[in-house]
């Protein structure tokens, strides 16, 4: 379409109407020596400042204005932005009883600083405050807030006579000026202009801050002179004075460098143009003179008159003059124009008429003229025109942002707390400001509610009301229609209180132009709104009959005749839309909410406008249907002009950093708020336009004339199809208008790390750009949500950053960049493009309730994205803890993968990542989300779908088959998981799992499981994984020996679990040296002498590996030489055989081990891994000589330690004190000796001796070994023999123990045993020693060891010269001589009887 922005009417878009209401810092000064004063006449009044360089792009001042508010002596400043969100940028100032005159607020820009110029009934003020340019000069500014130009106020001083002084008494000055005007002088100082009575004006000129002094006035009065040569007038003098009718009404100053030009529109209809410099009034012009002048306008004074300058560097400077007049006004512009010799002149440009009553501002520019009015009825009306290209005059409308309805509807079927909360809190509708004043007064003022959130000021009305109607409600019992009546009356109350306020709030005090932007504000008592361009289709629909009837057809469309259809048709639908009711609307809304079909509930509709037809508008709506030469095409571009579908993807925005002052453009709360809601203005218009072109589709249907209609059978197919078309253009305007009304939700941190979890899975934490925040600046809708986030960056760099982009190099326009951005961002929105960044940003901000809803509202009808918008469905449930919504919904999503451009990027593979197909990379991701999430059943039934998409990718197979066994483990489902090792393709991977299914179920102790796997050509890897693990592990803390002797025994593999238990036992005895790990060997021998015992003889062995070898651990360091090289691993063992004996010894060894740590814990650690002989020795030392024989007897060791180690032990209990005898009875307890019996009278020595005697008994040697030694031992060590062992020795080996004696010198003893041997052989006391049978001729041989004898004579002999040694030598021989007698009698005896 064809028309130009310029010609199109406008809309209202309030700023932030949901955000709190800004911290005002409260500033009061009062004026030394001044008396408080009435406001007087003056009402409340705004007003604007621009930057000069807000249209540039890289300017700090980008897209930066103030506005402010008067009231009284108060006066409310706000730095507004629509690129950052400024810090500190509203202050409240107070002059105390100093009311603010009109035009009393004006800013002027330096270089460096920003001056505020204050203009009070009493006091001049001047405000230096720091320019942005100089704050922020030089600094990339990155960050998306900074400082306001107001965050120091509060350190200036008010009293500095430098800047503020008082208005001095002058006579003549008007006592209510209705205007005033300020402005900086070429040299600093600042110049005040106010009006006199007497017709000229009184300027004070406060000097320059660094040439202070005293405030000087200037009256500038017209001269004679300039009387004469502008207006042949009387000269003053002459005259006598001015009179009241020439008193200034309206001041306006432009400035130039040396100068500046005041001009004055006065009450008497002139206006007057001075020259400050020269003190002279060099033009008067009579407005009366393009004016319809009637008498009565000419003698009323012009009170109502405004004058505007606007000025442009190519035109020049314009005077734009509003002549009031009762019940009609006229604008007149006109442009300065300068001759020869400084004579100046007004030449006309333009003068437009309006009818409008009360005008409360209107604002100039080099092009158009923007006017606020109040019509009769007190309601807002701005409007606008191009002067210059609009001949006819014809006013564009702006539609200004409508008051709440006056009531609420409340059904009965509704909760009427809901409904009024719902209404109130609906965004756009009422501010924060309104309802906070509103909850103060229904309150009664206890509380002052200020610094809430929207969800607690919420919480707060919610228990006002309750609490006000619960305080009035006297009765206990009510019925429930009572009860529902109450709160709709409580409710109501506190409404029209909302009501009274946001009215109040919204009205319009001024317009503010921005002229380097073209941005037009509406200033409130309360509020800032923007005003924007239509686009051309909303245009239509919203203008008044009469604006359509005279709408411009070419303005419309190129083609005439199809212009008129559009209009005609246009008109049409505005017919119908006025004659629907808030019903027949509800059930629309009804029907797209709850999925119902548009054209069913338009037929609906169509039906009910039938039935209650009373003024005949179907009959008016077919008769302009008749007027239509083609419905059908004129339809076809009214929806082509409203449809935003795209064929591709939108492409994605490069870095904004790649222009530094691009990443913040548009970027405040303030600018997001207005685009948005400019969105949503958009689509609530558009909702309208396509429900009534619905039904006027219907009405055709239904009419189906085709000689009147154009049609016959292409007319019903071509009317079809509109009505397809339509129906899901309804549909997308529907769902961008609730998105641009649904707020978002503020997550809590954890979610949002959480979320970013959960991205980084699926490699999309990158993509969307988001950060966790916090929402700080009010609710935001997901609308404000999504293009502060995402849409924002990807708008601005398509405008400017994109090779053609037509915004590049131009300064910034306001209209045109705003309808630029609306036309790309509702792109971004449409559910039908291919685009998904809306539901992603959704889900990146966790704002997954919103996200559900918008889904539920797209999936029937919009057949794009269908298998993103399931996955994200699915993510969704995930987190609502729906884990099998959430694979349904992931499962349906698969089968558009490799269609959807949000699905490519999610299975996009990593580096170095194998590629396989594209549903099974999708099923990669969801199963990674999965398992991050903790849902392993889910990860079971997803890779088992899975596995079927794999069949020719055994990678993959083994993959998902590795997943399926990971989680059946984890869920204890052994059977499962081993099924799934079993089916695993890859080898590498299958010993991988399998390798875990041990471990894993070693830890869990459910090893019956693990032995009674079939293991099916496993057989080898399990025993090697498990033998692995038994040799690398601690023994005491893991049973894998065990595991593999139950392993083998449960497959009858008797010799392999002998070996495994065996080599468990010797391992116990070197590693694990402590009593407990004694036990365990002595099980283990036990356990492998039982499987060898169960084979047949000729198999019952095993192998062991020679001492010494080394077993070769997984992962196990090797093993260094001195110098720090590898050692060479022997490549061949030594194998020993062990036989069931050999194991039936170990056993027997070990059980001995035992018992001397269990009666001596300290030999512990070396008694583990000793040898026989070693442990023999520590037995004998522990006293253990019981234990020590049966050693012994099972090794064939000598006994000869054992009768050492006991005799030594008589020895030392025979020498040692009390001390020594306790001890003893410990170890002596230990050996079992039957007749042992413990009296008071029986001593420990004496059990000693005893056990010795019984062990010489009990265990007798060849050649009387045993008693040798304990002999040896007694002697050696100068112990005297005992009787017992002596008269046992006797029977033994008499001659040996001779030899003993004489061995150690017992030459006595000895003596006195030969004696007793001669007798005994003679047959006195012969069965002490052992003689059978003693000598006689009839007797065997008997004999004398002679050899000992001769060396004890000897040894008598040489010891002579000792008389007990002579006596005993005597008495030897003597016995010799008498046993030598004899045995020759017996030898001659038996001689002869052999004869």
């Amino acid at each position: 379409m064809a028309a130009g922005l310029s010609e199109r009417s406008c809309l209202e878009l309030p700023a932030p109407p949901r955000a709190s209401p800004r911290r005002l810092r409260e500033i009061v000064f009062t004026p030394p020596g001044t008396a408080p004063l009435p406001a007087g006449r003056y009402g409340d009044s705004a007003g604007g400042f621009c930057y000069q360089e807000s249209a540039q792009l890289t300017a700090v001042t980008r897209n930066r204005f103030v506005r402010w508010t008067s009231s009284g002596d108060t006066v409310e400043l706000v730095e507004e932005s629509l690129d950052l969100n400024l810090l500190n940028n509203a202050v409240r100032l107070r002059i105390q009883g100093c009311p603010f005159l009109p035009g009393g607020v004006q800013f002027c820009e330096l270089q460096n600083h920003l001056v505020l110029l204050l203009l009070t009934r009493q006091s001049l003020h001047r405000l230096f405050l720091p320019h942005p340019a100089r704050t922020y000069r030089g600094e990339l500014i990155t960050e998306s807030q900074m400082q306001s130009v107001f965050t120091d106020i509060g350190k200036i001083d008010f009293q500095d006579p430098a800047n503020f002084c008082l208005i001095p008494s002058l006579p003549g000055l008007a006592p209510h000026s209705l205007t005033s005007a300020a402005w900086l002088g070429s040299e600093g100082e600042a110049l005040f202009a106010l009006p006199s009575s007497l017709g000229g004006i009184f300027v004070l000129k406060l000097p320059p801050p660094e040439a202070p002094g005293p405030v000087s006035v200037v009256e500038l009065k017209q001269s004679s002179v300039m009387q004469r040569l502008l207006t042949g007038w009387m000269p003053t003098a002459i005259r006598g004075d001015c009179g009241p009718s020439d008193l200034p009404i309206s001041l306006s100053v432009h400035c130039l460098d040396h100068d500046a030009f005041l001009f004055a529109l006065c009450q008497d209809h002139k206006l007057r143009m001075w020259s400050y410099k020269d003190q002279l009034c060099l033009m008067v012009a009579d407005l009366l003179e393009f004016v319809p002048v009637s008498r009565d306008l000419r003698l009323a004074p012009g009170t109502g008159h405004r004058l505007r300058l606007a000025f442009s560097q190519a035109l020049g400077l314009y005077l734009g003059v509003y002549v009031h007049a009762p019940k009609r006004g006229q604008f007149c512009v006109f442009q300065l124009v300068s001759t020869e010799s400084n004579r100046y002149s007004l030449d006309h440009i333009s003068s437009l008429f309006s009818s409008q009553e009360t005008l409360v501002d209107f604002a100039l520019t080099s092009t158009e003229i923007w006017a606020l009015w109040h019509n009769e009825e007190t309601q807002t009306v701005v409007k606008y025109i191009n002067f210059e290209q609009n001949v006819a005059g014809q006013w564009n409308q702006v539609f200004v942002q409508p008051l709440p309805e006056e009531e609420v509807t409340v059904r009965q079927d509704q909760d009427p707390r809901e409904t009024y909360l719902e209404y109130l809190f609906t965004p756009g509708r009422f501010s924060t400001a309104a309802i906070q004043k509103a909850l103060q007064i229904f309150s009664q003022g206890t509380e002052r509610h200020v610094d809430l959130t929207w969800d607690e000021l919420k919480q707060e009305v919610t228990l006002a009301v309750e609490n006000e109607f619960q305080g009035s409600v006297t009765e206990y019992e009510c019925s429930p229609e009572e009860f529902w009546q109450l709160q709709v009356e409580f409710w109501s109350k506190f409404y029209a209180c909302c009501l009274q306020y946001q009215e109040a709030l919204s009205r319009p005090l001024a317009l503010h132009l921005n002229p380097y932007t073209s941005m037009v504000c509406l200033l409130k008592k309360g509020s800032l709104s923007f005003l924007v361009p239509c686009s051309l289709v909303d245009h239509l629909y919203l203008l008044s009959n009469e604006h359509l009837l005279t709408e411009d057809d070419a303005s419309i469309l190129d083609d005439l005749e199809l212009s008129r259809d559009v209009v005609g048709l246009v008109q049409c639908l505005r017919l119908i839309g006025e004659s629907i009711s808030m019903e027949m609307a509800l059930s629309m809304e009804m029907a797209c909410s709850r999925l119902q079909p548009p054209e069913k509930a338009a037929e609906q509709i169509l039906e009910d406008l039938i039935a209650n037809d009373t003024e005949n508008v179907l009959e008016d709506i077919h008769s302009k249907l008749q007027e239509i030469r083609n419905p059908i095409h004129a339809m076809g571009v009214l929806i082509r002009e409203m449809d935003y579908e795209t064929d591709t993807d939108m492409e994605r925005a490069p870095h904004l950093s790649l222009h530094l002052s691009l990443p913040q453009l548009y970027g405040s709360g303030t600018a997001v708020s207005v685009l948005c809601l400019g969105v949503c203005k958009v689509a609530t218009l558009r909702f309208l336009i396509c429900r009534d072109l619905l039904i006027l589709q219907q009405l055709l249907l239904r009419l189906g004339d085709p000689v009147a209609l154009g049609g016959g059978q292409l007319f019903q197919s071509q009317q079809q199809d509109l009505l397809h078309r339509t129906s899901p253009l309804l549909l997308s305007y529907f769902l961008i208008r609730w998105a641009s009304q649904c707020l978002a939700s503020d997550v809590p941190m954890d979610t949002l790390e959480s979320n970013l979890q959960h991205l980084s899975v699926l490699e999309l934490a990158d993509t969307t750009a988001l950060t966790p925040h916090r929402l700080v600046s009010g609710p935001q809708t997901i609308v404000e949500l999504f293009f502060q986030e995402v849409a924002r960056k990807h708008i601005i760099s398509r405008l400017f950053l994109q090779p053609n982009a037509s915004l590049a190099e131009t300064s910034l326009n306001w209209p045109h960049l705003f309808t630029a951005i609306i036309t790309d961002f509702l792109p971004l929105l449409w559910p039908s493009n291919p685009g998904f960044l809306f539901p992603e940003c959704l889900m990146g901000s966790c704002q997954y309730t919103q996200l559900q809803e918008y889904i539920r509202l797209l999936q029937p009808w919009c057949h794009v994205n269908m298998g993103s918008c399931h996955f994200l469905m699915g993510r969704c449930h995930l987190v609502m803890g729906e884990g099998h919504k959430a694979l349904d919904c992931f499962c349906q999503a698969a089968s558009e993968v490799g269609r959807e451009e949000f699905l490519d990027r999610l299975i996009q593979p990593e580096e170095g990542e194998v590629v396989s197909s594209p549903r099974l990379q999708y099923y990669n991701k969801v199963l990674r989300l999965l398992d991050m999430v903790g849902l392993p059943e889910l990860v079971i039934q997803l890779a088992t779908l899975a596995i079927m998409e794999s069949v020719d990718d055994w990678r993959s197979q083994a993959t998902l088959r590795t997943c399926i066994f990971k989680h059946h483990l984890d869920l204890g489902h052994n059977s499962e998981a081993y099924v799934a090792l079993t089916q695993n393709p890859d080898p590498s991977r299958q010993l991988d799992c399998l390798r875990q299914l041990v471990v894993v179920l070693c830890e869990r102790s459910q090893l019956q499981d693990l032995v009674e796997f079939p293991y099916v050509n496993l057989d080898n890897e399990v025993v090697g994984i498990i033998e692995s693990h038994a040799r690398a592990v601690d023994l005491m803390s893991h049973n894998y020996y065990e595991l593999l002797y139950a392993f083998h025994i449960y497959r009858h593999n008797y010799r392999k679990a002998g070996t495994v238990m065996f080599e468990y036992g010797m391992r116990l005895g070197r590693e694990v040296r402590t009593l407990r790990g004694l036990q365990k060997q002595g099980n283990c021998f036990l356990a492998a002498i039982n499987c060898l015992r169960l084979i047949r003889p000729e198999y019952a062995w095993i192998v062991q590996p020679a001492p010494g070898a080394v077993y070769e651990r997984p992962g196990a360091s090797p093993k260094r030489s001195h110098d720090g090289e590898c050692t060479a691993v022997p490549t061949t063992r030594q194998i020993e055989i062990l036989e069931l004996e050999d194991l039936e010894r170990e056993s027997v060894l070990a059980r001995i081990r035992l018992t001397l740590v269990q009666h001596d814990l300290s030999t512990a650690a070396v008694a583990g891994n000793s040898t026989p002989e070693e442990t023999l020795a520590l037995l004998i030392r522990a006293g253990l000589f019981d234990t020590a024989v049966t050693l012994c007897q099972t090794f064939k060791l000598s006994l000869t330690p054992i009768f050492e180690g006991l005799t030594f032990k008589c020895i030392k209990l025979q020498l040692g004190g009390e001390a020594a005898q306790a001890e003893a009875w410990d170890w002596l307890a230990a050996n079992q000796l039957s007749a042992l019996v413990t009296t008071k009278e029986s001593s420990a020595t004496d059990e000693a001796w005893r056990l010795l005697s019984s062990y010489l008994e009990c265990y007798p040697s060849q050649n009387s070994l045993h008693h040798r030694c304990v002999i040896n031992k007694l002697l050696a060590h100068g112990i005297p023999l005992p009787n017992w062992l002596i008269n046992s020795y006797k029977k033994v080996d008499a001659a040996e123990l001779l030899r003993l004696y004489l061995n150690y010198d017992l030459l006595e003893e000895a003596v006195e045993l030969v004696l007793e041997y001669v007798d005994a052989v003679l047959g006195k006391g012969h069965q002490y020693f052992g003689i059978e049978f003693p000598l006689s001729a009839t007797a065997p041989m008997v004999w004398l060891p002679y050899t000992a004898i001769d060396q004890l004579l000897q040894a008598l002999q040489e010891s002579s010269t000792n008389p007990h040694n002579l006596l005993l030598s005597q008495q030897l021989q003597q016995k010799m001589e008498d046993y030598q007698h004899k045995v020759s009698v017996a030898t001659r005896d038996r001689l002869y009887r052999r004869t």
